[in-house]
């Protein structure tokens, strides 16, 4: 199946005309739904997806196969109602990312941290760090162009509400790899066909039983 039958497969699912070339854009475009794949398709560890938005990852892990258990969560309640729509084989709550973490499988946060203050983000992460793996992407703060355009595209999608955040506080690498520091850890540019600064880190307890292959 190649990644356009994918994003057409996952798009078809969503209600409205938007959602749908919304998420086929994203899916074809973003490279981070392949990349967690790639690490957990072998794993029966529970998902907790965390800020999961409308459901798009759920609905890639499913399409490609995945069948552990897989749990979102998200503070938006317009978003949760889209992904308990389109996504019966997985299970999605209103909830705060600051109280709610709680697996010891897999945790994913995408594209979820800069939006919390910094006392928040230590502990989400610290939170975290009491699953088996944890897999994070995020932009970067470092200066270069394309965390100073990141910056300028989440304030904008702020402005146009399509994200419900108070704030935007990017971390350094150092940052989100200091709480994981008995972990073993992959860290990869991950830009795709994007000018976005983003970065995957993933972060396994010896014998996750997660690959690279």
């Amino acid at each position: 199946m190649t990644t356009d039958d994918v994003a057409s497969r996952i798009a078809a699912r969503y209600p409205s005309a938007f959602l749908r070339a919304y998420v086929r854009a994203k899916v074809r475009i973003d490279p981070v739904y392949d990349a967690v794949f790639e690490r957990i398709s072998n794993s029966t560890d529970p998902l907790l997806d965390v800020g999961c938005g409308v459901g798009v990852l759920a609905a890639y892990l499913r399409t490609r196969g995945f069948a552990a258990p897989i749990r979102g969560i998200d503070h938006d309640e317009r978003k949760v109602a889209v992904a308990r729509r389109v996504v019966r084989e997985a299970t999605f709550e209103v909830a705060d990312a600051r109280t709610s973490i709680a697996t010891s499988g897999t945790i994913v946060l995408l594209d979820l941290l800069h939006y919390f203050r910094s006392d928040d983000q230590a502990a989400i992460l610290a939170a975290a760090a009491a699953a088996k793996t944890v897999i994070i992407r995020d932009a970067v703060r470092d200066g270069s162009w394309r965390y100073r355009l990141t910056y300028a595209q989440e304030t904008f999608s702020r402005a146009v509400r399509w994200l419900r955040a108070e704030r935007l506080h990017f971390l350094t690498r150092d940052e989100i790899e200091r709480p994981f520091a008995n972990f073993d850890a992959e860290v990869v540019p991950l830009y795709g066909r994007t000018p976005f600064n983003n970065y995957l880190f993933v972060f396994r307890r010896s014998n996750s039983g997660i690959t690279n292959e």
